[in-house]
């Protein structure tokens, strides 16, 4: 048994123990049922909930694993604009967080539907130094090619279409020397 102050007081009878818990004005837990013979403490239950609560908010507040996030393409996009949907899925990738491809087509560009998936490879491929296809591109209805991407573990993933927003400070500009002796 240990007290509400953490010190050992060693094995005690049951009645003793709650006893003790009941002239602290506080609660008797049983911390490790497992073990022989099972450890109790005398603690505040309404707190040790509170806490218990309270590590496993902040906890959850730095996960992004279950994030995911979709990156929207067209057969037919602009090369600059496919470069900034790399770049967002760039970004999303080296937060930890899974990338969504979709490629989607409509009307006339039905006729390339079958080099969809290499389209869509093409793209892994360009993200391939911060994310890993988790499978190859399925169709999914008549009009749409899918794939999830994961990110690597964070020892390797490299940015390569954008800096981390930590580097990317612009520089302040040099005041200009005006020379005033010609006037």
């Amino acid at each position: 048994m240990i007290d509400h102050e953490g010190q050992k007081l060693g094995v005690l009878r049951i009645e003793e123990a709650m006893s003790r818990a009941k002239a602290a004005g506080l609660d008797l837990v049983e911390v490790a049922p497992n073990v022989n013979p099972p450890v109790c403490k005398i603690i505040d239950f309404g707190k040790y909930k509170f806490q218990q609560a309270k590590m496993q908010r902040e906890s959850r507040k730095h996960q992004h694993g279950g994030k995911v996030k979709e990156i929207k393409f067209r057969p037919n996009i602009a090369p600059h604009d496919r470069l900034t949907k790399l770049r967002n899925a760039e970004v999303f990738l080296d937060k930890g967080m899974k990338v969504k491809l979709t490629l989607m087509f409509r009307g006339r560009e039905m006729v390339q539907i079958d080099s969809g998936p290499e389209m869509v490879r093409g793209v892994c491929g360009a993200l391939s130094h911060v994310g890993l296809a988790e499978g190859d591109p399925k169709r999914v209805g008549s009009r749409v090619i899918v794939v999830m991407v994961a990110p690597l573990p964070q020892h390797k993933r490299v940015r390569k279409y954008s800096l981390p927003h930590e580097e990317a400070v612009e520089e302040p500009e040099e005041p200009e020397d005006h020379d005033d002796s010609q006037e």
